[in-house]
């Protein structure tokens, strides 16, 4: 391949018109090449199957740079925080930690309500899990710790396994909240513990990929679905009211209706209290984003409405004045670990794994979107190791699930976070807010902790992807759609398993509902383009050159050879069958015949040899559509010269047999071959061997030669794995490019042996 082109040809060409410079460059290449089936590839590429390691091999080695590989692997602070420095990187940790912790006091205590739990456990699990995950993560910006979601799926197992009704006091149904708060902090850190092992599990096992099965509109959906259930389970805090505890499918209507029944029982001071912390959150962030490049870091909006709310809720006497609830008894100092109950896992066994993934996909999404955007790369087998072990020790330490918040991970990025430091100083100043500073905050409403509803704007803003999905692919429209009716619905445990079933089931549809095509060349060139959008590309006359977008494989095998014998316009089974009739017909007037000795009886020999060799077993192969090996033995018997040469004998020797198409009187395909386009085909099974065979078989039949072409490396090997090559299937039928084979085709049927070397002009 060449190219001669000189400066002054550049400015000719520059002045041309596209299709002008296009015909210059054309004939300033020249590309010569052998025709080649993959038996010659092979040869010529000294193709030998290709070495095997076996990975456990490795897994049993011991070295000292392997156990230092493996500790650096599994604990990644090792790697990044002996290189760390304090001069770049200390400040903007500094200051974007004590900007994460100031939201996390208010987010761990409102999430922990979100949980159905005390609040001081949200600053328990603000605490241990991110710690944890500064020690064993690989991604320098997410902010590991209490969130929205997993808080709504944790408070829905403990509405569902310790309802407020199992735990009502005689007959005047007081409710024995110290008894169903021990409970359920039983119950979620046990839940924690499962999900941690679920997790790590998962990632000692590189399990990480199976956050591929949850596509970008699922999640999307699911949290903007999930921020509706945090939405609605905040309303009884904003309205003051006491609420059924429910779960299951249709709760959040159910929960919903009951607010409106209930809703001229609402406490007016706490409605107030809500109405105005909401207002004076939102000025706030307003005034943030208006003054964004100005300030150092974002003004404290939910530290400032927690310590005002605080302080006027004790200076007023919001209780005792207005009935307005509070947070209550905080106590100080940390709590002891506690065992797991391992009784409660076979209840607990489904929705942990459910918490376990939707987790993940959470973190790991953010995560790499952080990695992109600053150049790293996030594991997501070591992320998956890593916030198991967050939420396994924090279970031990009576903490419930936690997964990555995305509000606190952009403020962790927009303030000056560089490492996981911003986290671990996070953790450290909630440390000193649980020990000290805790107690100060127990006059808070809690309807001001219902607020952080407004945090959920983004989650919500997410209904906008209806529109943009709309325009751009219908089908991840309607997964986003049934992802979040099922979960609205069906809550968020259920909800998520009918989301990821749909979303497989729709794969598997998709790829049963393919593009099927016949190709055509583009005048001049080797391309082969679908005719029905190429108006430019014809096909080769005698040849017919099929694909189908997606690999054929077990569920997609028959719609496969139904469009196949369609879009070549030939009825393929009403050939075979009136072939199969005119064949018996023969047969039984030549048996008839010599039974009247019409015929001489060496003649009669004669025929009947003919006869049991030619006409015999193509009737039995017709009767029987699966047995292959019966159309082996007639080619083998009838078609000695196609193993020989690849291709059907001429005409005249067609016409002489008196079981061809045209001896018979039947219509004959207006095509000689037909290719068949495998580069699309990333896998083949059984079922798919089955049908290209009977494809063989069938057009054969018809006399129409079949061959294949661009059949990618590891789709041959099996093929060969699957014994498809025998004495009638060659390599010799199997072609490098569509081209080679449609040349091969014409050459071959015009004059017999094919040249060795074909010269085509680009």
């Amino acid at each position: 391949m060449g190219l001669s082109e000189a400066p002054g040809e550049r400015d000719t060409q520059a002045l041309l018109s596209r299709t002008q410079a296009m015909e210059l460059r054309r004939r300033d290449y020249h590309v010569e090449r052998p025709l080649l089936n993959q038996e010659q590839l092979e040869e010529l590429g000294s193709r030998s199957p290709a070495q095997v390691t076996l990975q456990w091999r490795t897994w049993f080695r011991c070295s000292r740079a392997r156990a230092q590989a493996l500790l650096l692997q599994y604990l990644p602070v090792l790697a990044w925080l002996p290189q760390y420095s304090v001069r770049d990187w200390l400040l903007g940790d500094l200051l974007s930690g004590l900007s994460v912790a100031i939201m996390q006091l208010p987010q761990g205590l409102a999430y922990a309500l979100l949980a159905g739990l005390p609040p001081v456990f949200g600053l328990y699990s603000s605490f241990y899990p991110v710690f944890v995950y500064f020690l064993f993560g690989t991604s320098r910006h997410i902010s590991v710790g209490t969130f929205a979601v997993m808080s709504v799926m944790v408070g829905s197992v403990m509405e569902s396994l310790a309802p407020d009704d199992a735990f009502l006091l005689g007959l005047n149904s007081t409710l024995d909240v110290a008894a169903r708060d021990a409970t359920r902090v039983q119950l979620a850190s046990t839940l924690s513990v499962l999900v941690g092992l679920f997790q790590v599990g998962l990632g000692m096992v590189h399990f990480g990929f199976v956050v591929t099965y949850l596509s970008e509109p699922l999640v999307r959906a699911y949290t903007t679905a999930a921020s509706m259930h945090v939405f609605v389970s905040q309303l009884k805090y904003v309205f003051g009211l006491h609420l059924s505890s429910r779960s299951g499918p249709l709760s959040l209507i159910y929960t919903v209706l009951e607010v409106c029944w209930k809703l001229p029982q609402m406490v007016v001071g706490t409605m107030v209290t809500a109405i105005v912390a909401g207002v004076v959150l939102v000025l706030v962030k307003l005034l943030n984003e208006k003054l964004r490049r100005h300030l150092p870091m974002p003004l404290p909006g939910e530290l400032l409405t927690l310590i005002g709310a605080t302080g006027i809720s004790y200076g007023v006497g919001l209780k005792q004045a207005f009935g307005v609830d509070i947070v209550g008894k905080i106590p100080a100092g940390l709590v002891p670990p506690m065992a797991p109950r391992p009784q409660l896992f076979a209840k607990l066994l489904g929705n942990a794994f459910a918490i376990a993934v939707v987790g993940f996909a959470i973190a790991i999404s953010l995560g790499k979107i952080f990695a992109l955007r600053h150049g790293y790369r996030v594991y997501s087998n070591q992320e998956l190791v890593a916030l198991g072990l967050s939420n396994l020790l924090g279970g031990i330490f009576q903490c419930f699930p936690v997964s990555c918040s995305m509000s606190r991970s952009l403020v962790q990025e927009s303030t000056g976070g560089n490492t996981q430091v911003a986290g671990a100083i996070s953790s450290l100043f909630i440390l000193i807010i649980i020990v000290k500073l805790g107690e100060l905050f127990q006059d808070l409403p809690k309807a001001v902790l219902a607020v952080v509803i407004v945090n959920l704007k983004g989650m919500v803003m997410q209904c906008t992807d209806v529109v943009s999905l709309w325009k751009a692919n219908r089908m991840d429209l309607l997964i986003w759609v049934v992802t979040f009716v099922a979960t609205i619905l069906l809550n968020l445990d259920l909800g998520l398993a009918v989301a990821v079933v749909f979303s497989l089931m729709l794969v598997v549809v998709r790829t049963q509902m393919p593009h099927y095509s016949v190709l055509g060349q583009v005048p001049d060139t080797d391309i082969y383009r679908d005719v029905a959008e190429y108006s430019g590309a014809r096909e080769v006359p005698g040849v017919k050159v099929f694909r189908s977008s997606v690999t054929v494989y077990f569920a997609n095998a028959e719609l496969y050879s139904d469009s196949l014998k369609q879009r070549c316009g030939v009825d393929v089974d009403y050939l075979l069958s009136q072939k199969k009739k005119l064949l018996r017909k023969q047969e039984l007037k030549l048996k008839q015949l010599q039974k009247e000795n019409k015929l001489p009886k060496q003649a009669a020999a004669s025929k009947g040899t003919s006869v049991s060799i030619n006409v015999n077993p193509t009737v039995m192969d017709i009767e029987s559509n699966n047995d292959v090996e019966g159309s082996k033995a007639r080619e083998a018997s009838a078609g000695t010269e196609l193993e020989d040469t690849g291709a059907w004998a001429p005409e005249d020797a067609k016409a002489s047999d008196i079981s061809s198409l045209k001896a018979l009187g039947l219509p004959q395909p207006d095509f000689h071959t037909l290719i068949l386009d495998l580069s699309s085909f990333s896998f083949v099974d059984t079922v798919c061997l089955k049908s290209l065979k009977n494809i063989f078989r069938d057009f054969r039949e018809i006399e129409v030669e079949v061959y294949m072409a661009a059949c990618h490396a590891p789709v041959i090997m099996q093929l060969e794995d699957g014994h498809f090559f025998d004495a009638s299937i060659t390599k010799q039928h199997l072609f490098a490019s569509v081209h080679d084979a449609v040349l091969f085709a014409l050459q071959h049927r015009r004059s017999g042996p094919v040249d060795p070397v074909l010269v085509t002009k680009l």
